[in-house]
């Protein structure tokens, strides 16, 4: 399985896109503005979204890409949109309503729409053939999940995204018990701004240290959702904490292989 990285910005800017993953060529985590870097044949092979939250930076690429691809994916499944029910019925009020958007779950029609709306609950462990992701707890503003890509075997790390977060003693506790080989965690703000860090429920760099303490040792730390013109400041910031492990910045178009 690979992991392609669309967009891993806390917001926009030239050169920055906000979160989506493509999980191999049909399965998008997050579906941020990233997801306009792929072709239209790629955008049309997608079969699943899987959505952390309902905020904007995380869910516009699912009006757009249903909007692109309608006339090519005509006679197919619908696209599944995965999510708490909370998140779903955000997109339904505040998205799908005519106003905003037009309703892709009712067109082309009604009865062969080009999305499906799929609700999960945390816990949960979606499959899609042989792959299997697990909805792991996140603390934010709004109901909201981080994802665990599993390995294919037992002794395979698990590919692990916070989602959106502020310091989470649940997500904790579940990784105890869960091999994992390369941890996504947010750190939207830097240390001056952890007021707002807070009010947000996002994480800044003196959290993350503290989170990060609670992670066994072995696995690979990237931070995403940095604010544009903020990287240098944060991964600076990151860099002076007195850390267990290594720990770098998400790049987009970066790729990760999971066993």
């Amino acid at each position: 399985m690979h992991i392609r990285v669309l967009g891993c910005s806390g917001s926009i800017a030239a050169g920055c896109r906000t979160t989506a993953f493509l999980l191999d060529d049909d399965v998008l985590i997050d579906a941020g503005t990233g997801v306009g870097d792929l072709t239209l044949d790629e955008l049309a092979r997608i079969d699943h979204i899987l959505l952390s939250h309902s905020h904007l930076d995380h869910v516009l690429g699912v009006p757009l890409l249903a909007d692109s691809v309608m006339r090519r994916r005509h006679g197919r499944a619908p696209i599944n949109v995965h999510g708490l029910p909370a998140t779903l019925e955000a997109l339904r009020c505040h998205l799908f309503n005519g106003a905003i958007w037009p309703d892709f779950t009712r067109l082309p029609s009604a009865e062969r729409p080009i999305l499906a709306l799929q609700p999960f609950e945390i816990g949960d462990v979606l499959s899609f053939g042989a792959r299997r992701i697990e909805v792991l707890s996140a603390l934010h503003t709004v109901p909201a999940v981080g994802f665990a890509v599993l390995g294919t075997t037992a002794e395979a790390g698990a590919w692990v995204f916070t989602g959106d977060t502020a310091p989470n003693a649940a997500l904790w506790l579940r990784l105890q018990s869960l091999r994992v080989g390369s941890l996504v965690i947010e750190t939207a703000f830097g240390n001056d701004e952890h007021q707002l860090a807070g009010v947000s429920r996002h994480l800044h760099p003196a959290a993350l240290g503290r989170e990060l303490q609670q992670l066994a040792q072995g696995a690979k730390v990237y931070i995403t959702h940095i604010k544009p013109g903020e990287l240098d400041v944060v991964m600076g910031e990151i860099a002076a904490l007195d850390a267990r492990h290594a720990v770098q910045a998400l790049v987009a178009g970066q790729v990760m292989t999971i066993n």
